[in-house]
């Protein structure tokens, strides 16, 4: 998530721009130069069936072409799950920026979250089990679902109650309904530096949040042959890919640089941090 709300452009202004312009989660070495996917002024169209389907193809067309996307499993997640269902009315969906969903958060941007499925796709294989910590309006934690379907499990666990009521909602309406029903996709309100050991260990974790340094109970809920995709730092961040060894031990890489707000306590983000 990042705090930036950076405003859909004017139709004659949709051009090729670099990505550090319009999204600054997350700036990487195939993200440097992809146009913005063009947006309607009312969201309404994003849910009128066809329209809507056709935009969200295209943004991942479009992250396929620069090159943000090479996995086909990804180009499949990210249509079946259409974005506009997971960003607050009037808001530009497919945008490949982040967008204000309230509570000083957002919902990251496109390319963000392809390049979270990619590095996560082979521990995402039907039957595993996956955490998606600050998972605010659902829309990853749909995608993981779908991905390791109803013989796997996927949590989503956030801390603002507000958007754990709302994500479920935004789930009931999207192509992953059928897996919340069953219960292999959950959301809960928690402090996700916790985790969620419940249903650990994961097979894959992703946060959401940039974290000082990477949370003890997070790598202790990470299976063996388990990965995490974390950001990691506070000005200046890293977007590290922690895997666990099969023997226990951990094997950490910074993947590219980015910038999210703070892993923080619920107090804090209300506050502005």
């Amino acid at each position: 998530m990042s705090s930036d709300n950076l405003a859909c452009p004017s139709t004659s202004d949709l051009r090729t721009q670099p990505v550090a312009a319009l999204d600054k989660e997350g700036i990487g070495p195939a993200m440097t130069s992809i146009p913005m996917i063009a947006c309607s002024t009312s969201l309404s169209e994003h849910h009128s069936g066809g329209s809507g389907t056709n935009k969200n193809k295209q943004m991942v067309e479009q992250l396929q072409r620069y090159g943000v996307i090479s996995s086909k499993k990804v180009v499949e997640v990210m249509e079946t799950i259409d974005r506009a269902l997971f960003v607050p009315d009037g808001t530009p969906a497919y945008v490949d920026s982040p967008m204000a969903i309230g509570y000083n958060a957002t919902i990251s941007a496109p390319h963000m979250h392809a390049t979270c499925l990619q590095l996560l796709e082979e521990n995402l294989q039907p039957g595993m089990h996956a955490l998606d910590v600050g998972s605010g309006t659902g829309y990853l934690t749909a995608c993981f679902a779908t991905m390791v379907g109803p013989q796997g499990r996927a949590i989503g666990v956030e801390h603002i109650p507000e958007l754990v009521a709302s994500s479920i909602k935004n789930i009931e309406k999207s192509a992953a309904a059928s897996l919340l029903k069953g219960g292999s996709l959950s959301v809960h309100a928690g402090d996700g530096r916790e985790g969620w050991p419940e249903h650990a260990p994961y097979d894959a974790i992703h946060v959401g949040a940039a974290a000082p340094e990477i949370p003890q109970p997070l790598i202790d809920q990470l299976k063996p042959g388990g990965r995490m995709v974390i950001p990691v730092g506070k000005i200046f961040q890293d977007l590290q890919v922690v895997d666990k060894n099969l023997d226990g031990s951990i094997s950490i890489r910074s993947e590219t640089a980015v910038r999210y707000v703070p892993l923080t306590s619920r107090d804090a983000q209300l506050k502005g941090y």
